[in-house]
């Protein structure tokens, strides 16, 4: 049967090992972003736009993308991402639910892919069930952000629509599966394309998935 199982693998055994082929580029690239000075490791951010307005694509830009935050987090709030890190950023990325258990630092792991998207300029949605835990991430995990040069804002209930104008026109924008819907639904009732104010859809990351969906 251990035979039988080493031919026929089970998809998530190739899912995984092909995670870990990117995983490892970024682990390549560790010491030489760990030499980078701060202003040299902040410059990332421009290097990394201006290889997407070369015509390279996110994923050909992730290593470096994930090595330049996982370095900066290090330096930022002492907390460096562990491999199951990496593997879930890549998951992520790659449009998959990564389950993760309490404790294994899944606020630390959407800061990957998170960065390595907002570089298109096109902004990202980091998504939680309650405003405790936005406010909490934006101003955490928002340090490492703003230390690369990104902008990070939060949409709240009690926030006006210029304030929430201002959120949404930023890099990063935190906030619940709650507010956001209804910024959706409001957006889709005034009547001019201008009071809107998300600028679209672009890319969203879903903290606790599971209890969002439910």
């Amino acid at each position: 049967m251990s035979f039988l199982k080493k031919i026929f693998k089970s998809e998530n055994t190739r899912n995984v090992e092909k995670l870990e082929k990117i995983a490892k580029k970024v682990e390549d690239l560790a010491d030489k972003y760990a030499k980078m000075t701060d202003d040299e490791l902040k410059n990332t951010t421009v290097v990394l736009k201006e290889r997407l307005a070369n015509g390279e694509k996110t994923i050909d830009i992730l290593p470096d993308a994930y090595a330049c935050v996982r370095e900066a987090s290090t330096r930022v709030i002492g907390k460096r991402h562990y491999h199951v890190q990496i593997l879930g950023g890549i998951a992520l990325f790659q449009g998959r639910i990564a389950e993760m258990k309490t404790g294994e630092g899944k606020t630390l792991m959407e800061t990957l892919p998170a960065y390595l998207v907002a570089l298109e300029g096109k902004g990202v949605h980091i998504v939680t069930v309650n405003e405790y835990l936005s406010a909490r991430d934006s101003e955490w995990m928002g340090k490492i952000f703003k230390f690369l040069g990104l902008t990070v804002g939060i949409s709240t209930h009690e926030m006006n629509a210029e304030q929430k104008k201002q959120a949404y026109n930023c890099d990063i924008t935190y906030s619940t599966n709650n507010e956001l819907g209804f910024d959706y639904l409001r957006d889709n009732m005034v009547m001019r394309a201008e009071d809107r104010v998300a600028r679209g859809y672009h890319f969203a990351i879903v903290d606790e998935v599971d209890s969002i969906l439910i």
